[in-house]
């Protein structure tokens, strides 16, 4: 039998060691990085961020939010607390979201839950020293899909200036086919709502998409099909490979400086309005 391209522990030798590093790196983030901790977003259960600050913070910083992946069934928020290293290096708040998880919690709730999350940074920006509301926003697997929710056309405008969607998934049913129906088992109704390449998106965001060269065939072709629509739509959108990359390696890298995907992420920050 094939390997479930989506299982990404059968294609990734090193998974539980990149965890690991991940989340020893986040730990020590938590640590080092000026930080606000379990802020409430919402009223329910998990609706919390983290905020890291800039060694120069000032008054006019625009403010980048990263939603974590783990296919909407694992991780939190603390797990991916070292990609503030990055953000905050490149002189923007660093918003690290929390979202409840799937089963126990439908689809509907976790998108609910991260335009909440923007609707909170967006209304309490003052409070972070953003006073011009440059918004940006980066999700990995799971957090790239939730992520495509925070730009839709409508209602417009968005208010998210650019999108950073790593290792994404824009079409849901596939997954309906793979491990993951019995772990989350999406129904039709979700996959219909919730695929990405089935709404607009708002034109004036601009859009990075990146996956590693060593993904699974369904993460490339989604990646660039996503990309076709958006362009499609009117958005300026590019996508990209990173070299020996893989599903767990680039989000890793994320948080090392040095790295391609560290570099790319920090440019593009710079470049949606950062210092």
């Amino acid at each position: 039998m094939a390997a479930d391209p989506f299982r990404i522990r059968d294609h990734v030798a090193d998974f539980d060691a990149i965890v690991g590093d991940i989340r020893a790196c986040s730990l020590a983030t938590r640590r080092t990085v000026i930080m606000e901790a379990n802020i409430a977003y919402g009223t329910g259960r998990g609706e919390t961020l983290d905020i890291f600050l800039p060694n120069s913070a000032g008054s006019d910083m625009p403010i980048h939010m990263f939603i974590h992946g783990g296919y909407w069934r694992m991780f939190s928020k603390e797990d991916y607390s070292c990609v503030a290293e990055t953000i905050t290096g490149a002189g923007a708040v660093a918003a690290i979201v929390d979202y409840s998880l799937m089963p126990t919690a439908r689809m509907d709730i976790l998108v609910g839950q991260v335009l909440k999350a923007k609707a909170f940074l967006l209304a309490h920006a003052d409070r972070f020293g953003d006073t011009s509301k440059r918004f940006s926003v980066s999700g990995h697997s799971a957090g790239a899909h939730l992520a495509t929710f925070l730009f839709h056309r409508s209602p417009a405008p968005s208010g998210v200036v650019a999108a950073f969607l790593l290792g994404g998934l824009y079409d849901l049913e596939p997954l309906q086919r793979s491990f993951l129906r019995d772990e989350i088992a999406l129904n039709d109704e979700e996959v219909r709502r919730f695929t990405p390449m089935r709404h607009e998106h708002d034109p004036a965001t601009r859009v990075a998409i990146m996956t590693g060269e060593l993904e699974t065939n369904p993460f490339k072709i989604q990646a660039n099909a996503f990309k076709d629509i958006l362009a499609a739509q009117g958005l300026k959108v590019r996508a990209s490979h990173v070299e020996d990359g893989d599903h767990k390696s680039t989000v890793h890298d994320l948080a090392v400086v040095g790295t391609p995907m560290a570099a790319a992420l920090r440019a593009f920050i710079v470049t949606s309005g950062g210092s």
